[in-house]
């Protein structure tokens, strides 16, 4: 009778765990697929093709619209821009924190967290003057150096705790070695980070992507990221197709990026763990 109920037990539980699961699975997907599939479909009547019917006009659509295509290439660039200089700025101020102690080091490391969690509105007024000056407005430059001031403290946050984990025997090694700081850096340091400089992309790349404030304000004429342009298709009458379509190829950079830095994230994070 006892083993009657555990095994019914056990029915319960495992029935009850994948019913959550599938619950979990609908929940995150569906408005995914819901996405994909108004991006195939025609939601404005237009010649030859009526409302409802399935059609690539949405993407053609897009690929015909200079600005459209325009913001695509705005995003990557100032996306690359900001993970390049992120990286350039974060991997050796991070080893720095990691490697030498000064009197208020461990403060430092948290006036740099707490300048990451200012909301971005309280800075785009001087930001907007500041940048207005030195001729940055309406460039995807301007925006990627401005994310820079909100990704660098966290990248240096990653960066450090894993620079912390390797022995400073590692770097005397490559150092007594003959290795200049330099050769150091390239062929023994950021492979062995390789995890957290993953982790480091991956959190660089998803706030500048869908970062809007600063979008908003820095490029009112031009220079515009993927953010903006889906913001300005919507107007009294919003082709939600196309708006769909534009959706679905904002996603397809971060599901790329995903793809190749998947085993280093996974890694990092179990690390960090």
């Amino acid at each position: 009778m006892t083993r009657k109920r555990s095994s019914g037990s056990q029915v319960v539980a495992t029935v009850s765990r994948y019913l959550c699961l599938t619950l979990l699975l609908v929940f995150t997907l569906g408005p995914l697929v819901q996405t994909v599939v108004i991006s195939f479909v025609s939601t404005l009547p237009r010649e030859n093709v009526g409302r409802g019917a399935w059609t690539l006009l949405n993407y053609r659509h897009i690929f015909a619209d200079p600005d459209l295509v325009a913001s695509l290439g705005n995003s990557l660039i100032y996306v690359s821009l900001n993970v390049i200089v992120t990286l350039l700025v974060a991997l050796p101020a991070a080893y720095a924190l990691s490697r030498h102690s000064f009197v208020g080091d461990r403060h430092l490391l948290l006036l740099l967290l707490t300048f990451r969690i200012t909301p971005p509105v309280v800075l785009s007024l001087p930001v907007f003057l500041l940048f207005a000056q030195l001729n940055l407005l309406n460039s995807p430059v301007g925006i990627a150096l401005i994310h820079c001031l909100f990704n660098v403290p966290i990248a240096i946050w990653i960066l450090s705790s894993f620079i912390t984990a390797i022995p400073r025997a590692f770097d005397e090694t490559a150092f007594l070695d003959g290795h200049s700081t330099a050769g150091f850096f390239v062929k023994f340091l950021m492979p062995a980070i390789a995890p957290g400089i993953g982790v480091t992309c991956f959190f660089c790349f998803i706030f500048s992507w869908v970062e809007v404030v600063f979008a908003r304000i820095l490029t009112s004429t031009g220079g515009k990221p993927i953010t903006m342009a889906i913001q300005s298709l919507f107007g009294f009458t919003t082709d939600i197709g196309l708006v769909m379509a534009m959706t679905v190829l904002s996603l397809v950079p971060g599901v790329v990026l995903i793809f190749f830095v998947r085993n280093h994230v996974s890694r990092g994070f179990e690390i960090r763990a």
